[in-house]
């Protein structure tokens, strides 16, 4: 079985009618395609796709019928977000930067369907070792790094108190280590393994939630990384990123932790380098196309995913612009590419 499964006020600039709402309208779906209303009958429920964050105004035709202001579309759009048919899920990766409170997450809930459920970021107070400026430099080491109350307090909490049910994965995205602190890999699973120890399971009252763990630094990958999530009911977040090996080389650790759920998130294409975020966020915006077509990486995650939700397991996938060049257009490829492989057994 192993083998064959793991081969963010309103608008102040006036916009012509035609393609920009006014001031005063409300954030509006696009017009549903029925395509892809048949493309989201024929996958189950288990399988859950999305994208990361929702505030584009350039996805004019797939998600929204006019272009709107990021601004507004932070405050309202995610309402309209959640009509489209494939989409169950979103991350909301603006709790990385800032802690969300409980307030925050449950007006985040109310928009979305009953069986809507969020991907949501923990906070970098908790997952980031270094305390950084503005810029991003670090500036200090951060006491808070895999702290088991700083994370209940800043994240668990408010995340399950704000969402309920409606939360579906808890991720822990590791930024990476400073090299000095590289070479203390055993001194980091430990302190990763007591923070995780000290989470509740969240399936108590979020009975699709899972925590996942993200890392951004391959030297994860080895030692008692995969130990320490068995042995505390996390599962791996796979993390599509040009920092971390490509798909293949991860999934030994998939393998390890079979059978259970699977959660990812495609966030950057590798041709733009470890550090190619920005690069590629100026190539592909306004994210109305795909640019630079992932068709391995797609393939490979469609056979994961349709292996996953055959088994009956739950699939909580998040899609990036950065990964191809349009979310909701990589997103409806994914789809497709898990039908027909599922049509083909």
């Amino acid at each position: 079985m192993q083998n064959s499964l793991f081969p963010e006020p309103e608008e102040t600039t006036a916009q012509p009618a035609s393609k920009s709402r006014t001031r005063g309208a409300k954030v509006q779906p696009a017009t549903v395609d029925p395509a892809l209303v048949d493309l989201a009958a024929e996958l189950p429920g288990t399988l859950r796709l999305g994208t990361s964050s929702w505030t584009y105004p350039g996805w004019i035709g797939t998600v929204w019928d006019a272009e709107y202001a990021d601004v507004k579309l932070s405050k309202y759009g995610l309402a309209a977000y959640a009509q489209h048919p494939l989409f169950r899920t979103v991350s909301l990766d603006r709790s990385f930067y800032r802690p969300l409170t409980a307030a925050q997450f449950a007006a985040y809930a109310v928009q979305v369907p009953e069986d809507f459920r969020f991907v949501v970021k923990a906070p970098s107070l908790v997952t980031d070792a270094m305390l950084r400026d503005e810029s991003g430099r670090g500036q200090q080491t951060n006491a808070g790094f895999l702290d088991g109350e700083s994370a209940l307090r800043c994240c668990v909490e408010p995340a399950l108190d704000g969402l309920g049910h409606k939360l579906g994965a808890l991720v822990f995205q590791i930024s990476p280590l400073p090299g000095v602190m590289l070479d203390r890999m055993d001194e980091w699973v430990a302190r990763l393994h007591a923070m995780l120890r000290a989470l509740p399971d969240l399936r108590g009252r979020a009975p699709d939630a899972v925590i996942a763990v993200e890392v951004r630094d391959a030297a994860w990958l080895s030692g008692g990384f995969v130990d320490v999530l068995r042995d505390t009911g996390a599962t791996y977040c796979m993390g599509l990123h040009a920092k971390m090996p490509r798909f293949a080389e991860q999934l030994p650790i998939l393998r390890a932790l079979w059978p259970g759920p699977l959660v990812c998130r495609w966030n950057l294409n590798p041709l733009h380098g470890a550090f190619g975020y920005e690069k590629a966020r100026d190539q592909y915006a306004p994210f109305d196309r795909l640019v630079d077509p992932d068709l391995e990486t797609r393939a490979a995650l469609a056979r994961v995913i349709a292996g996953t939700i055959g088994a009956g397991h739950n699939a909580l996938v998040t899609l990036s612009n950065k990964a191809e060049g349009s979310a909701p257009l990589s997103a409806v490829a994914l789809a497709q590419a898990i039908r027909d492989m599922r049509a083909g057994g």
